[in-house]
């Protein structure tokens, strides 16, 4: 991977995810195709079992858009965008002074990410199975 352009920012699971399959990573077992690092595969492995697999540029910029309204910091929203929290304690541990900053609102943002953003596959199983 070559760094085009340093501190450019910080990129979502979802966007280093998007750059490996572009580069060809991929599920092909041989895995000789691709002119991807085996460190490289790994990564991309990784993020196949995390939220980011069903995550398209589409819900992330919905995802930014409707979390203006709640004044979150970028890096805030990024960590919601990679982890997907499904409570509101989990929110909680993501948002600084949360208590304070976002006070009763919290439900309405944890019902905001659960409609923007799709499943995590494993959340996706279990939904299916019950």
């Amino acid at each position: 991977m070559k760094i085009i352009k340093s501190s450019a920012g910080a990129l979502t699971n979802f966007e280093v995810l998007d750059l490996l399959r572009s580069r060809g990573a991929g599920k092909d077992p041989t895995r000789v195709i691709a002119s991807v690092a085996p460190s490289e595969f790994k990564v991309f492995d990784y993020l196949e079992q995390t939220a980011a697999c069903n995550q398209t540029r589409d819900t992330i910029n919905k995802l930014v858009d409707e979390c203006k309204k709640y004044d979150l910091a970028k890096a805030e929203v990024l960590n919601i965008a990679n982890i997907r929290p499904s409570s509101a304690v989990e929110v909680y541990m993501m948002i600084e002074e949360c208590d304070t900053r976002i006070e009763d609102r919290i439900d309405e943002l944890v019902e905001t990410i659960l409609q923007v953003l799709p499943p995590n596959p494993s959340q996706a199983e279990s939904m299916e199975v019950n």
